[in-house]
């Protein structure tokens, strides 16, 4: 037997169960394919932090994920940028803009369990899990067809829209013949939970170094998420580093600004690439979060971008006639919309990374004109707060 859904989406993770989320109501036959099974949360909820810009809160307030939260949200009330070697920095405030924060930073398995929560609610939506997208077949006309792999054997479905939201190794986006721009940063970022003898008060560090960059963001407990850059090379030393030789190291690159470290959670490693898709859609298929776009976490513009796409996708979809989901003019609507966000958003990311590490002494003077005037041009600083806030391009309705 063939199963039939208006929208397919593949992958249950932070984009593709916002996705589901968004849909709700909107009277589409939604399914979602999950690799985990249920009861249980995809990898990629562990404790890394994600720094949600205000315009995803805003959407993620609407859709009813942030009140679903079980830990407590950090506000971003304060960033503090600056580079080792160089002068000037760079310092926002959020009261400065009217605003109380630019944004919040949730644990990530806190987030997956309120997303759990809110799809748990969602009317209507069919959920594959266990299973594992295993390839395209003939859907027929007006038609995608898709082949899964479950507990119970395979299973073929039919959709209008096939949603790929399957992460950087997508399987949909490889059997849709789609390629991808690869570029290998050399580094690996290692991610904890550090307390400090200065509880987090609201402000965001970002602190570069020609090795990697350090953050720290402050978490809702009132710890600090950290997030270090090392060298590729360096990563299996970094990892056999007992605590104290840890605390030692990310106190070096960082300095003594936020006071001394004093503990640290398990850290976890993630190797960086830059991995970006050539084209966002297919014939009834479109690309979503990393998916489409793997991107530095620097600025920590990830997530938040892939949310823009599935909210921009929900959007239209929603204000699709009947029987539209997939066609030709929805999907040339959705690239268009998504464009200068996308292209802006990975200009700034990739720049900032591959600038900010480079060691030539040459690029010292002109960074540190840029941190000063980044500190003191109102209109730049306003362009920083933006971005940082989400608020680029064709902003979705739920964002602004």
């Amino acid at each position: 037997m063939i199963r039939t859904h208006d929208v397919v989406i593949v992958g249950g993770g932070l984009v593709g169960a916002s996705l589901a989320i968004a849909l709700d109501g909107l009277a589409l036959d939604v399914a979602l394919v999950e690799a985990t099974p249920a009861g249980e949360l995809p990898a990629v909820f562990d404790q890394r932090n994600l720094s949600l810009a205000q315009a995803s809160v805003n959407a993620l307030e609407a859709l009813g994920v942030m009140a679903s939260l079980q830990a407590p949200a950090g506000p971003i009330r304060r960033i503090h940028v600056s580079r080792a070697g160089d002068f000037g920095r760079v310092q926002l405030d959020a009261a400065d803009y009217g605003r109380e924060a630019f944004g919040q930073v949730v644990v990530a398995r806190a987030f997956g369990q309120a997303l759990e929560a809110r799809l748990s609610r969602v009317q209507g939506l069919v959920r594959y899990r266990p299973a594992r997208f295993a390839g395209l077949e003939d859907g027929g006309d007006g038609h995608r067809g898709l082949r899964l792999e479950t507990a119970d054997g395979a299973l073929s479905l039919r959709t209008r829209l096939l949603v790929a939201a399957d992460g950087p190794g997508s399987a949909v986006r490889e059997a849709l013949g789609i390629g991808v721009r690869r570029h290998d940063y050399g580094q690996t970022l290692f991610v904890a939970r550090v307390r400090g003898e200065r509880p987090a008060d609201g402000t965001a560090w970002e602190r570069f170094t020609d090795s990697g960059p350090t953050a720290l963001l402050p978490r809702g407990d009132r710890a600090y998420g950290v997030v270090h850059g090392v060298p590729t090379h360096e990563a299996a030393a970094v990892a056999a580093l007992d605590e104290a030789g840890w605390l030692a190291r990310i106190q070096s690159a960082f300095g003594w600004r936020a006071g001394r470290f004093l503990a640290s959670g398990e850290r976890s490693a993630y190797p960086m690439a830059r991995v970006v898709a050539e084209s966002l859609v297919a014939p009834r298929a479109v690309l979503l979060g990393t998916a489409a776009q793997t991107i530095h976490p620097v600025g920590a513009q990830g997530f938040n971008l892939g949310l823009r796409d599935a909210l921009t996708l929900a959007e239209l979809l929603r204000d699709a006639p009947g029987g539209a989901a997939g066609a030709d003019a929805l999907l040339a609507s959705h690239a268009g919309r998504r464009r200068e966000d996308r292209e802006r958003t990975l200009a700034f990311s990739d720049g900032l990374a591959r600038i900010t590490a480079n060691p030539s002494p040459l690029l010292r003077p002109l960074r540190s004109l840029g941190l000063v005037a980044a500190d003191r041009a109102a209109w730049l600083q306003a362009w920083l707060v933006g971005g940082a806030m989400g608020f680029r391009g064709d902003v979705p309705e739920l964002c602004r």
